[in-house]
């Protein structure tokens, strides 16, 4: 669980995930850079709730031109005096050590509790609510044992990227099978996460279906993914206020109406 005091800034944290962050996406990198400068600098707390990135191979891929300018970019905000806290995505879950040092941020494992702005809230991805899918459940089961990844980490990196994009690949046609529904978090699998952290409010990522909702008293907050050159486009963050009032940002930083 985190904890923080209150620190002169305009937020108590920021939350953002789904970027799918790539050199050939120069559009989304600029639009992250812009929010680093303009938005998390003036925030105590910067949450990345997964999928940074829009695959992640290994540490040993730090020395990447692309991947440096995304580290130097979060180093900065950190050593700004914002703590930056990282919880990994579908896409980007073999982030490690290496990483977590030379970016400034923090390795968070789900679900955590955060308490910010006297707001108790559970911080997830959301990949692993997503129970119907059960083909995918399976296969998350085995990428995040340990020693599939210690064995896949020890395979040559170009070798680890080709496995990836035949992943990815595969993964795109599974989805044009697969319904929207059968691809989004189930309730049941909410309900537990609320009962095993007694939190009332839930933010969390992945299913790129930017929502709020509310039942029994309890706020879901769901974030989006990260397109601005979709039309119209995709993007923003969700804020918990040093009030404590959480509100929802597109990338213009217009609010969202709940």
């Amino acid at each position: 669980m985190t904890t923080h005091n209150t620190r002169a800034g305009q937020t108590g944290a920021l939350f953002i995930s789904d970027l799918h962050l790539q050199a050939g996406h120069p559009a989304t990198t600029a639009a992250f850079l812009r929010f680093l400068d303009q938005q998390a600098r003036h925030t105590q707390q910067l949450y990345l709730l997964g999928d940074l990135f829009e695959y992640w191979a290994g540490d040993d891929d730090l020395h990447d031109e692309y991947h440096q300018q995304i580290i130097a970019a979060l180093r900065a905000v950190s050593a700004a005096g914002v703590a930056i806290y990282w919880l990994a995505g579908n896409r980007d879950f073999l982030v490690g050590a290496e990483f977590a040092q030379a970016a400034g941020v923090t390795l968070l494992a789900e679900p955590h509790v955060a308490n910010i702005a006297g707001q108790r809230v559970v911080l997830l991805h959301g990949d692993a609510q997503c129970t119907e899918d059960t083909q995918y459940m399976a296969f998350r089961a085995m990428v995040r044992q340990s020693a599939w990844q210690q064995q896949f980490l020890a395979t040559p990196l170009a070798q680890r990227k080709a496995i990836i994009a035949g992943m990815r690949e595969s993964s795109r046609k599974d989805q044009g099978h697969k319904s929207y529904e059968i691809m989004d978090v189930t309730p049941a699998a909410i309900a537990a996460v609320f009962a095993d952290t007694a939190c009332d409010v839930m933010i969390h990522g992945h299913t790129h279906r930017p929502a709020l909702h509310q039942q029994d008293g309890r706020r879901r907050y769901v974030l989006p993914d990260w397109e601005p050159d979709a039309t119209p486009p995709r993007g923003g963050w969700i804020a918990i206020h040093l009030d404590g009032s959480i509100t929802r940002h597109r990338l213009d930083g217009s609010q969202w109406a709940d």
